[in-house]
């Protein structure tokens, strides 16, 4: 194990789409769609900021899926051929 601190994967794409400002789509549990960019995150919830609304604040286990309106590189280019 090397001493750098293992991030999973939730963590890794929350935080690739929370530096690029990528706009995602949010779909709840219960059939919810909900879109803006993610502000902030936690192990527990997601913080989503939209054009001109209020900040929201989704719990974790609220959400089915989250798609992201472009691409999101994860890991570096270099890694992926290992």
């Amino acid at each position: 194990m090397s001493s750098e601190k293992k991030q999973n994967l939730q963590d890794t794409f929350l935080n690739a789409v929370r530096k690029s400002r990528t706009p995602l789509t949010v779909f709840l549990v219960n059939g919810v769609k909900l879109q803006g960019v993610v502000t902030w995150f936690d192990n527990f919830c997601v913080l989503l900021r939209g054009d001109g609304r209020p900040p929201q604040l989704v719990y974790k286990h609220a959400i089915s899926t989250i798609a992201p309106s472009a691409p999101v590189q994860l890991f570096d280019e270099e890694l992926e051929g290992q």
